[in-house]
């Protein structure tokens, strides 16, 4: 592993030890309202726990509720990151995590939640969160975050409405849209898909983050608000993946989308996906989404099989035609839906193919790799203080199983990729441009052309 000391020009890992940086605001204030909406949570469910399992579901409570409590004070009090002892298949490799991580600090200081990268502390208390309830059977499976996840998506249906609508009218004469109103619907739908990654409850630290209004009436004034806008290269992308089928079609063969939050920006990626396969542009979508409850709103198959049953039961023609057809996608094999634990773990992107190798096998068989949101963007780029111009290329460091391209809104201080003084304009415009989720990019890496 090369380590941070070790890599010539690559900067440090952000982290809390910068006293008034985004990453200390995190983990002093908005992990602990996580840890303490969660233990709110499990006790709301105290009830429910009772009737289902009586006295031992009461218990598991309160033994669960002790184990965040304890969190909670570790994290507050600066104390060294333990090891996990749940036992689960990935237990090992977060424990070997921690001991590289231990490596690279040295001996002086043990890894701490102030002292140790950013990403790894805010990845390790959603695991720790997860050991709390796995160590306390029969409660073991109880998703704490499921009731924002669906309260997202509840509370955004007139907006799932219109975008279903725009959808099922595009589809109507899909076979004879010549190329620029066909690369038009791809690139609205693309922007759809990018904003809807502002509906993310870990940032709002469990706060209600919904979509109100028709996603579609807002792109054109977000515009301004988009600081790399890469589509024309994605399109080219998928164009020149286009091959021969028996069908008659020339189509890619295969995108896949690496998704974020449950709830209305699911709904939005389950647009595009449709749209690239009814339009001809895609013959296979691949989703990968997260084996265990995560980051507060990220999507876990739960969540992913919920929104399709929602969408076919909803009571709105266009809403539940999507939802039929979305279920016939997956039963026919063109959808697909798959987890990994390496999404579930703190390792930046470039590790993956020598820490996952099964994984970055996977993604090498896709003409174009999505990857949504913030979290994805900080692993992409090793969560990293790099210079705002450094390339998105340099800042991937090798990491490249196949063309890809980064949908994110900004909620973490890293950005990679812009021109020289727009990050210094930024700053001096609008200070928390990084961080407040009101910029957003589309990122492009082609790993055989760049």
């Amino acid at each position: 592993m090369a380590t941070d000391q070790t890599m010539h020009g690559v900067p440090p890992s952000l982290s809390a030890r910068v006293v008034g940086s985004f990453a200390y605001l995190t983990v002093r204030d908005r992990l602990p309202t996580i840890l303490t909406k969660v233990v709110d949570t499990i006790h709301r469910n105290k009830n429910k726990f009772f009737e289902e399992y009586g006295e031992v579901g009461i218990q598991a409570e309160k033994q669960a509720i002790s184990l965040l409590s304890k969190l909670r004070n570790e994290l507050q009090t600066d104390k060294p990151v333990l090891a996990l002892t749940d036992g689960l298949p990935d237990t090992d490799s977060w424990n070997q995590y921690l001991e590289r991580q231990q490596r690279l600090q040295g001996d002086q200081e043990p890894v701490s939640w102030f002292k140790s990268p950013w990403l790894y502390v805010e990845c390790y208390m959603y695991r720790r969160i997860h050991e709390a309830l796995l160590l306390n059977p029969p409660i073991s499976d109880f998703d704490v975050f499921n009731e924002g996840k669906t309260q997202s998506f509840t509370e955004s249906s007139q907006a799932v409405m219109s975008l279903c609508t725009y959808l099922e009218g595009i589809k109507n004469n899909i076979d004879e849209l010549s190329k620029n109103p066909l690369f038009e619907h791809f690139n609205k739908l693309m922007q759809v898909s990018l904003w809807g990654n502002k509906c993310d409850l870990s940032i709002s630290a469990g706060q209600e983050n919904s979509q109100k209004t028709s996603p579609l009436d807002s792109l054109y004034s977000l515009l301004p608000f988009i600081l790399v806008d890469d589509t024309k290269r994605v399109w080219s992308a998928l164009i020149s993946a286009q091959r021969p089928r028996e069908s008659g079609k020339n189509n890619a063969d295969r995108v896949d989308i690496v998704l974020d939050n449950a709830g209305f920006e699911l709904v939005t990626d389950l647009v595009l996906a449709d749209f690239l396969v009814s339009s001809g542009l895609a013959r296979q979508i691949h989703f990968h989404g997260k084996s265990i409850p995560w980051f507060v709103s990220d999507v876990t198959a739960k969540d992913f099989q919920w929104t399709i049953r929602q969408a076919m039961a909803t009571n709105h023609k266009w809403v539940s035609k999507c939802g039929v057809q979305w279920q016939r996608y997956l039963k026919e094999g063109m959808w697909c839906y798959h987890d990994h634990p390496f999404w579930t773990q703190p390792h930046e992107f470039c590790d993956m193919a020598a820490d996952a190798p099964d994984l970055y096998t996977t993604l090498q068989g896709a003409d174009l790799v999505l990857f949504k949101g913030d979290l994805n963007y900080r692993k992409l780029t090793g969560d990293r203080d790099w210079e705002h111009t450094v390339s998105f290329e340099t800042a991937l460091r090798g990491f490249g199983p196949a063309t890809l391209c980064s949908l994110r809104t900004l909620k973490a201080n890293i950005q990679v990729g812009l021109q020289p003084g727009q990050g210094d304009k930024l700053t001096s415009q609008d200070p928390s441009w990084m961080t407040s989720g009101k910029y957003a990019v589309i990122q492009f890496h082609n790993p055989k052309s760049e």
